[in-house]
């Protein structure tokens, strides 16, 4: 039994911000943070873009940010979160500069403020093309400077503890009291038993294999919040990126920026045809959604992997000078942009819904809280606002250090079973894990996908309780493995996204059912 007064699951942007502002301010407690990967190993280490952030009081305004970001939830966000995030803004980014997070500035010693799609100023604060590995950076080096913080690298959390595993359960609700979590690298089961719990596990790219996101994206926080019955709401609400540089062999995609078609790059199919002109008037300049469903439907029409986008007829040294790293990225896969085109493909991004929680991270299982990408808040609504999302980390991060702050922490004495594997061995046929992942990740991409229809989304309920029943049978009679783990959460997120998906009846934001579809649309 290992004890600490919090307990955080994950090390981006959310769970540092919490962990440094708690030990900080409080160094008679302590602090653990398990992270599955190395310690920088985060959805938040490649955020590219930046911090939406209201600066420039003469141009910009707390009102028009609030409206930026309303209209992009389309009309599913709340305003009272919408507010009270972009307000809070300005004082979450002094915090990150006191830390030594540095950011970009101008020729006048400003901040050298970008402009986003859904922006209507410009107000997003960043570190070149790599804000999130800076703020990253920074938050680390405060952590490791804080003696009352323990960082467990290369630990995996396997499910919480609720009342679910105590002999006696408490008829006032569910209540956690911490979590089992593996050591990867000894086999060991630790418990350990929390006063709170903090969920900032990130987001969960990997169900869907294609994905901007890193190769730890696997949703686990969420699908630990489900098994133990916490409130989970518009998980259909996914954002999928239209270029990202196809990898046959799935994993983590390297964006093809939305800059390399505004710059002339034409899409094309494996026929060398340009279809974008086919779709809308804007062609390879329409918005992300509609380039992403387009090509969506030319790879369902042609069964294809994967289209092309086309720079070969660009003038290559402006192109080298403007997008060297995506130069160099495909240079690394052998191909070369001045001839060759680039194979690209739709690719998960964001999850805009999560674990339901108020404006203090409260879910609805006391004791638990969470934060970032893992969460709703509803901030995002039905569709995320460019640099939003580093902002709400921030922002949530800090409420719920305040409500913890002034907690007593009257630690109840509990009888807490250790985790039990008697009668489980190691599994022999890993093949079994590969092939149910690969297998669920195709279903997600062509059955759930940028464009769902009511006969799709049934057909995946079928498909995924076969995927279910062998993967939990698979469960029972082993000894806990990080992939089987894994690929137990990604199948119950993907049970959750498939039953709200269903549950949504008209197209809003990041979610696009064909057979919701309006006439001449």
């Amino acid at each position: 039994m290992v004890k600490t007064n919090y307990l955080v699951i994950g090390s981006g942007v959310a769970g540092l911000t919490f962990a440094v502002k708690m030990a900080e301010k409080h160094p008679e407690r302590n602090v653990i943070i398990v992270t599955k990967g190395d310690e920088d190993e985060s959805n938040t280490k490649y955020a590219q873009g930046g911090i939406a952030v209201v600066l420039d009081m003469e141009e910009d305004s707390f009102q028009k940010h609030i409206q930026d970001t309303l209209v992009a939830g389309d009309g599913l966000c709340d305003k009272d979160v919408v507010e009270m995030v972009v307000k809070e803004g300005p004082k979450r980014l002094k915090e990150l500069i006191a830390w030594e997070a540095n950011f970009d500035l101008n020729s006048e010693g400003d901040f050298d403020l970008g402009k986003e799609g859904g922006h209507s100023e410009y107000r997003v604060v960043h570190h070149k093309d790599v804000t999130g590995y800076e703020v990253e950076r920074a938050l680390l080096k405060r952590v490791h400077q804080l003696p009352n913080i323990e960082l467990l690298a290369y630990h995996f959390a396997i499910d919480l503890i609720t009342d679910h595993q105590l002999e006696k359960q408490s008829s006032k609700g569910i209540s956690c009291y911490g979590a089992y979590v593996l050591n990867q690298k000894n086999g060991e089961i630790l418990t350990i038993k929390a006063d709170h719990t903090l969920l900032a596990s990130g987001g969960i790219g990997r169900v869907y294999g294609h994905t901007t996101n890193p190769i730890i994206a696997t949703g686990d926080g969420i699908a630990m919040a489900y098994r133990a019955k916490a409130l989970i709401k518009d998980m259909e609400f996914i954002q999928f990126h239209p270029t990202a540089l196809y990898n046959p062999e799935g994993g983590s995609y390297f964006l093809i920026s939305e800059a390399v078609r505004g710059f002339g790059a034409y899409l094309r199919n494996k026929a060398g045809y340009r279809f974008m002109p086919d779709y809308d008037d804007r062609a390879e300049l329409a918005s992300r959604d509609i380039v992403s469903q387009c090509i969506d439907n030319e790879l369902k029409k042609s069964g294809d992997t994967h289209v092309f986008l086309d720079c070969t007829h660009l003038d290559m040294v402006a192109f080298k000078k403007h997008f060297p790293n995506i130069y160099d990225k495909c240079l690394e896969y052998h191909i070369d942009v001045e001839k060759d085109y680039i194979p690209v493909v739709p690719a998960s991004h964001y999850l805009c819904g999560g674990i339901v929680v108020d404006k203090q991270g409260k879910t609805s299982i006391d004791n638990l809280f969470a934060c970032g990408e893992c969460s709703r808040t509803g901030l995002h609504g039905a569709n995320r606002l460019a640099s939003n999302s580093l902002l709400e980390a921030l922002v949530y991060a800090h409420n719920i250090f305040k409500y913890l702050s002034v907690d007593t922490l009257d630690s109840r004495p509990l009888n807490i079973p250790d985790w039990n594997d008697e009668g489980t061995s190691i599994p022999k046929e890993h093949v079994l894990i590969q092939h149910n992942l690969k297998e669920l990740q195709a279903l997600m991409r062509n059955y759930v996908g940028i464009v769902r229809s009511n006969k799709r989304l049934h057909k995946a309920i079928a498909r995924l309780d076969l995927i279910y029943r062998e993967v939990e049978e698979l469960y029972k009679e082993s000894k806990i493995t990080t992939t089987l783990c894994e690929l137990r959460n990604m199948v119950n997120v993907a049970h959750v996204i498939i039953s709200q998906s269903l549950e949504q009846k008209e197209n809003r934001g990041g979610y696009f059912n064909k057979d919701y579809q309006k006439e001449g649309k």
